[in-house]
């Protein structure tokens, strides 16, 4: 018992080593993920999801090294989060250098006209759009009236018809302004 105890806890490599090697592997990733753009953040088609799982295990070495104690995995993953944590907290008070990492958004569909050189940019077709279009409950690129690529990855549409909320607005506004006019018609 004493043996599985100790080699579930005992580290083979130093703990700072423990603690760079996620660090560097975290920078690595964002710069990689900033490079590639704003697609893999979409996880658009299963070719990219691959990519995006893969990308944990092919790293995952790189970050423990040659350890495999429990551990080790610990301070590994708290290290991961710690990073995280402090570049969120970092990019959140200085939010000039959180734009430039994180680039612009990108529109897609403008004025109900879809951008084929911002698509192309993005590497994304008219088909996938049309998907994600669907995921999202319009009937697909035709009823857009704008669609943007945030920097994270999410899609921002507007239809191009007013939606059932706005509809239903417009009439309650039409009959409070009917109901207006009839009171003063019978006040004279």
């Amino acid at each position: 018992m004493h043996t599985i105890v100790h080699d579930m806890f005992t580290l083979p490599i130093p703990v700072l080593e423990k603690l760079i090697r996620p660090a560097l592997v975290y920078g690595f990733l964002v710069l990689l993920l900033r490079v590639f753009g704003k697609r893999e953040l979409a996880q658009l088609n299963p070719f990219d999801f691959v990519v995006l799982i893969s990308l944990s295990n092919t790293v995952q070495n790189a970050i423990i090294g040659d350890d495999n104690s429990v551990a080790g995995g610990f301070i590994g993953a708290a290290a991961l989060m710690v990073c995280n944590y402090l570049v969120v907290r970092f990019l959140f008070r200085h939010r000039r250098l959180d734009q430039v990492i994180e680039g612009d958004a990108t529109v897609l569909v403008k004025d109900g006209k879809v951008q084929q050189k911002a698509l192309a940019r993005e590497l994304i077709t008219t088909s996938e759009l049309d998907v994600v279009a669907r995921r999202q409950g319009f009937d697909g690129v035709q009823s857009l009236e704008q669609c943007v690529l945030e920097p994270g990855g999410a899609f921002v549409m507007k239809p191009k018809e007013p939606t059932t909320d706005e509809k239903r607005y417009n009439e309650i506004v039409a009959m409070l302004g009917e109901l207006s006019r009839k009171i003063d018609a019978m006040r004279v």
